[in-house]
């Protein structure tokens, strides 16, 4: 049995998984898949990624319904890691606000860009000088600041200003390394789209010629980590995200399929992208669980 673009006639194997939601075809067109047909996916799901800002919550309000989807991706025995570029707040913060929502997560399954980050200049014997939020500073303790010889860029939000980019530019100008902790461009706030860090890292590199290192998403390295961490090979992964960039387009370029969510940051205009075709696009996180789950039980 195959599934047929109504628009071109381009046919897709029926007989490997099962999604009843929205399809782009290599065509450029979006389609439904009626109840029974299957999406062409090579491996079954035995874990599953989950962006955390856009996709649980927006600011301080959970997304209806996603902390019942959870439990049910936990109860299903599925390997779920949770990767976040989130800079505003530690680690230990996040959980809190986490539970504070309602979400049964452990400490272990969440990998955030921030952590990722020490590790990396740790590693490297770096000096960072962090252009970061002020509520993100003391995840850095551990690091040796004196006479940088690097820079970190985290969402800074107001820190980012003529003076402080302007001392990053000079460390880059005297030979630093550009760090940078996702290349996110927005994000979505009660009260609407705000800049990321990925445009002033930008500037910084257009500014002084040195090429970003970026940690988090969209980083292979990033989705790695979680793929080792629960023993998957990528193909037997998903991603479910609200940035069609990093979460679904970082995702598919590591080989991991990649669910994207109207939630968060998510615009109409994402669903007609030209480069990055998201394997399945639903409502919400609600609704890319029930797909997940539908699969697993089929099979």
């Amino acid at each position: 049995m195959a599934i047929t673009c109504p628009h071109c006639g381009l046919q897709y194997d029926s007989t490997l998984f099962q999604f009843g939601q929205s399809v782009r075809c290599d065509c450029g067109m979006n389609f439904d898949i009626s109840e029974g047909h299957q999406l062409m996916m090579p491996q079954p799901i035995e874990g599953v990624l989950v962006d955390i800002a856009g996709v649980l919550y927006t600011g301080a309000d959970p997304i209806p319904g996603a902390a019942d989807a959870l439990r049910r991706l936990k109860a299903s025995g599925l390997a779920i890691r949770y990767l976040t570029n989130t800079t505003r707040s530690t680690r230990a913060r996040l959980m809190a606000k986490l539970h504070g929502m309602g979400f049964d997560v452990d400490t272990s399954s969440l990998f955030t860009a921030p952590i990722a980050t020490l590790k990396y200049v740790q590693q490297h014997r770096l000096r960072p000088f962090l252009l970061v939020h002020a509520d993100l500073e003391e995840e850095f303790a551990e690091a040796n600041c004196e006479q940088p010889n690097a820079v970190v860029v985290g969402d800074a939000g107001d820190a980012f200003n003529y003076r402080t980019l302007n001392e990053a530019f000079r460390i880059l100008m005297d030979g630093g390394v550009l760090i940078s902790m996702g290349s996110n461009r927005y994000f979505r706030e009660p009260d609407g789209l705000s800049l990321d860090m990925g445009p002033f890292v930008e500037a910084l590199r257009f500014a002084s010629g040195v090429e970003p290192t970026i940690i988090g998403k969209p980083s292979a390295n990033f989705f790695q980590q979680a793929l080792e961490d629960m023993r998957l090979s990528a193909s037997r992964a998903v991603m479910i995200g609200d940035d069609l960039e990093n979460d679904v387009g970082g995702a598919q370029a590591c080989d991991i399929r990649g669910i994207l969510v109207r939630t968060g940051k998510y615009r109409p205009v994402d669903e007609t992208d030209e480069a990055i075709r998201p394997h399945l696009i639903v409502n919400d996180v609600t609704g890319a669980v029930d797909e997940i789950l539908k699969t697993a039980h089929e099979r």
